[in-house]
């Protein structure tokens, strides 16, 4: 008796699919979309993290590289890391904080806002796409609902069986 292999399912289909669990799901399309800014961010020579760190930098200056790391959802060590990268790059710069010893100012060069402006563009353009065929409701309603995803897992909401 021979025991016949089957074949993994492609995306979208069985457990990859609309039957696939939540998390599963999150995750595959968290993974492609990544692929997908990484590929459009090439032509900038930046990185997805190094495009959050700059763009979670323009959005809130005058944060710690630890304040950042936490909202660009990366560790501190891998911000660190990060900035020293985009120091050396020149497209961010450190100052000495004039009210705190240790703690340093972080700001965009030219050169980094500049680079920020175009790879802005390109992964908007990826959000757009990711939009398609949804209504603004629908978008409401995925956006509420990865909020509150989000927020659980962080808690530790999960209940137990």
């Amino acid at each position: 008796m021979s025991k016949t292999t089957r074949l993994l399912p492609g995306e979208g289909t069985d457990k990859r699919g609309p039957d696939g669990y939540l998390g599963y799901l999150l995750r595959q399309a968290a993974n492609g979309y990544r692929h997908r800014v990484d590929t459009s961010l090439r032509e900038t020579g930046l990185t997805q993290p190094q495009f959050a760190a700059l763009t979670m930098l323009d959005a809130y200056p005058e944060h710690s590289s630890a304040d950042l790391a936490r909202i660009a959802l990366l560790t501190p060590q891998t911000m660190s890391t990060i900035l020293r990268n985009l120091e050396n790059a020149a497209l961010i710069r450190r100052h000495p904080h004039q009210e705190h010893g240790r703690k340093r100012r972080i700001e965009l060069t030219d050169a980094g806002r500049q680079v920020l402006v175009r790879a802005k563009r390109l992964v908007y353009a990826l959000e757009t796409d990711l939009a398609e065929g949804f209504s603004e409701e629908e978008q409401r309603t995925v956006r509420r609902w990865l909020v509150a995803a989000g927020r659980r897992s962080l808690e530790g909401g999960a209940t137990k069986p």
